[in-house]
């Protein structure tokens, strides 16, 4: 017998899972680019991920990606605060945590990880 732990540097999250849509919000971003400021000091959680990740612990950065229908959407850096595995009911893991945004990219550089950063066939540009 083993265990199966992923290890990640991208926290890619749907909004179902806590992806912070009312503060990160693509269209806003592009007419006004949301700064770090906006963001500054605030803790964000996600939950139910599925499966043991581990993610990278401050001070080293992990990415934050959007997952909008399967498609991934790259807003920025943070770094992982506190993370949580859980096994469920049914045997099945899932993790949850909370991070802080350390930098948030200009749309234009947004598009651009995106499309060159994202596994293929995913990108949401």
């Amino acid at each position: 017998m083993g265990s199966f732990i992923e290890f990640n540097d991208t926290l890619q999250i749907t909004k179902e899972q806590g992806f912070p849509v009312r503060v990160l919000n693509l269209n806003r971003h592009k007419k006004n680019p949301i700064k770090l400021n906006d963001v500054k000091d605030k803790i964000f959680e996600f939950h139910d991920k599925p499966g043991a990740r581990i993610y990278h612990p401050p001070s080293t950065r992990c990415f934050l990606v959007h997952n909008i229908n399967g498609k991934w959407l790259y807003w920025g850096k943070i770094v992982v605060l506190e993370q949580t595995i859980k096994q469920g009911s049914s045997g099945n893991q899932t993790t949850s945590g909370k991070y802080k945004i350390i930098q948030i990219y200009d749309p234009d550089y947004q598009e651009q990880i995106t499309k060159n950063e994202s596994p293929k066939m995913v990108s949401y540009f």
